[in-house]
């Protein structure tokens, strides 16, 4: 049986707390002539935007430089929150230190103790969150990257 729709206040506070404690997402990113990539990556939120750390060289890093998009997707089939996201290569010396440092401990490895890894900084330009096709019309929350709620 389907459930109610919730509020967009509801889906909001749940698209939250899904960024606050989720541990890992999907992020996808295409090179400059479309192809896709897709993985899995331990994340971190500051209340503003996402952070990643992969391998620059990896398909991920290069696409991330190379268009400055990337696509993420949190939660299950049946509580998905999607996010269009603009997305850079943060130098580690760029980082502040107090976010690689929350970083590591919500995901439980450092990822500046490797040469080879960098972080990416995405910020959110469209949110959308719903669990069901009844939520379906209201799935936006938020649009070039300012929340409708």
């Amino acid at each position: 049986m389907t459930e109610a729709p919730r509020t967009p206040e509801q889906r909001k506070k749940d698209a939250l707390a899904h960024l606050a404690a989720d541990k890992d997402l999907w992020v996808s990113t295409a090179d400059a002539k479309g192809n896709p990539c897709l993985v899995p990556l331990s994340f971190w939120w500051n209340g503003t935007s996402i952070f990643i750390a992969t391998v620059r060289t990896n398909q991920t890093g290069q696409n991330i430089v190379t268009t400055g998009r990337a696509r993420v997707a949190l939660g299950h089939t049946r509580d998905v929150v999607l996010i269009e996201a603009s997305a850079l290569l943060v130098e580690n010396d760029d980082l502040a230190t107090e976010y690689s440092d929350a970083y590591a401990e919500k995901c439980g490895w450092n990822p500046r103790e490797s040469a080879n890894y960098r972080f990416y900084r995405f910020d959110p330009q469209r949110i959308e969150s719903w669990r069901e096709l009844n939520e379906h019309e209201d799935r936006e929350l938020l649009r070039a990257g300012e929340w409708l709620i």
